[in-house]
């Protein structure tokens, strides 16, 4: 719904504090404590703000500042198109699970339907460069965790981050939320410009940063604080040892959050961050029956018949030879070179290469970077 003059009114002092420059959130909220809302805070005059925020953003708040007021004007104008909403602290639309952390963002800028921030929320996190397994594990566990009746937050990242989103938009009433560590009229990455539409049509885009911000390293932790704040657990599914997921995860905790972590090939890289997480406490889950038994939550619907990769595998046993069986039972599930599994079957390099290729095809089987063969998990 456009605003009108009055939301407009209630709207720019929130603007003028946060887009003032020096006030990051704590600063922000010291201000908030001592004053109330942002209108007593620009009436209490230059030296009383000092006594709480210093004298140069005491200065910066009560000063003008015409590149400001063009970006409040500009966020004012930003909120009269359908479907995008200024929501600050005050506003009862404000996620509540926000309050619980140490610095809540006094703005949030939100596209689509706010009401999803307030939904009992499962983050889900991972690697950028995942494998193909990663990304069929996050899209089958969103999926039927928001077929429970979870709303599913992550980061719309590529990798693990938009298979989750997808996984959730593949549920018959699934909800998501892509928390951005750009400003919310930005995309990032370009990649995900579509996906990105179709999480504010069924769910929520949320941004904390100005109108414009472009992707930088040190917003995403940013971000990350926000996707475990807004969530009662975070599921990471892979993460190499020194992983933004993992500062998720650390959040998660330090707010009181569950963490959960799907184990992987010790052979992996994109393991080993999982595998850290599980020695450090988090709950090690096979399936999305034990994430929802943690939350002690109901399923509200009943789960998919199967997941892709369980159809997959199925589709590849009817189909396949005894061959198949054969490479199957001799993989394991550690990665194997193509002269191995020739050796452990005993099959001619010709043979045993349509076998592997149809295996792939099937999503029960893949192949690595670096050439080896390693069987994708059900």
């Amino acid at each position: 719904m456009p605003l009108d003059s009055a939301a407009r009114a209630e709207r720019a002092p929130w603007l003028r504090l946060v887009l003032t420059t020096g006030v990051g959130a704590g600063t922000a909220l010291s201000l908030l404590r001592a004053y109330g809302l942002p209108e007593a805070i620009f009436a209490a005059g230059t030296g009383a703000l000092a006594r709480v925020a210093g004298t140069d953003v005491a200065a910066r708040l009560t000063g003008t500042d015409a590149t400001r007021e063009g970006a409040i004007a500009a966020a004012l104008d930003w909120a009269q198109g359908p479907d995008r909403h200024l929501i600050s602290l005050a506003d009862p639309r404000y996620p509540a699970r926000l309050l619980e952390i140490g610095d809540p963002p006094p703005l949030l800028y939100v596209t689509g339907d706010p009401a999803t921030l307030a939904l009992p929320t499962l983050a889900v996190v991972g690697s950028r460069h995942a494998t193909a397994a990663g990304q069929g594990n996050a899209r089958a566990f969103a999926h039927s965790l928001a077929d429970a009746g979870l709303a599913i937050a992550s980061g719309l990242a590529l990798g693990i981050d938009a298979a989750a989103h997808r996984g959730a938009l593949e549920a018959a009433e699934g909800r998501t939320v892509a928390v951005l560590g750009t400003g919310i009229d930005s995309v990032y990455p370009a990649e995900n410009r579509e996906l990105a539409r179709q999480v504010a049509a069924r769910g929520a885009l949320v941004s904390e940063l100005p109108l414009g911000t472009a992707p930088q390293r040190w917003n995403f932790p940013r971000r990350n604080r926000l996707i475990a704040g807004l969530s009662m657990g975070v599921l990471v599914v892979e993460a190499a040892t020194r992983s933004g997921s993992l500062i998720t995860a650390r959040l998660a905790g330090e707010f009181g959050r569950e963490v959960f972590a799907i184990p992987g090939s010790i052979h992996s890289p994109v393991a080993r961050g999982c595998h850290a997480l599980i020695r450090q406490g988090a709950k090690l889950v096979e399936s999305a029956d034990d994430v929802l038994s943690e939350l002690r939550i109901l399923r509200a619907r009943p789960a998919p018949a199967a997941t892709a990769q369980a159809s997959a595998a199925e589709a590849a046993g009817q189909s396949g030879s005894g061959i198949a069986a054969a490479v199957l039972a001799t993989m394991g599930w550690d990665p194997a070179r193509f002269d191995e599994l020739a050796q452990r079957v005993g099959q001619e390099a010709g043979a045993l290469n349509e076998t592997l290729l149809e295996l792939e095809l099937s999503g029960v089987v893949e192949r690595l970077a670096d050439g080896r063969y390693q069987r994708r998990g059900s």
